[in-house]
């Protein structure tokens, strides 16, 4: 079906450069985001919250963190 639609120029023609990268159309793209922004989404309840579990450690002397291939041997070895 066709329609007119008034869209802002920055926004017509950021729309027209990302549907010529993309190789499609411009009425392909604006479907496509269209169709993604009416989606249903999930209503799966709360969001999820992660819970941070922290553990107390110590550094290891004479280990330098800065040297990557040192503390690679080091956590490789157990050492």
């Amino acid at each position: 079906m066709r329609t007119t639609l008034d869209i802002e120029d920055r926004l017509l023609a950021a729309a027209k450069r990302r549907a010529a990268e993309k190789g499609t159309t411009l009425t392909a793209f604006v479907e496509h985001a269209l169709a993604a922004a009416l989606a249903r989404r999930p209503s799966g309840g709360d969001a999820y919250q992660l819970a941070w579990a922290t553990h107390a450690g110590q550094t290891r002397s004479g280990l330098d963190v800065a040297d990557r291939d040192r503390l690679y041997e080091a956590m490789e070895s157990g050492s």
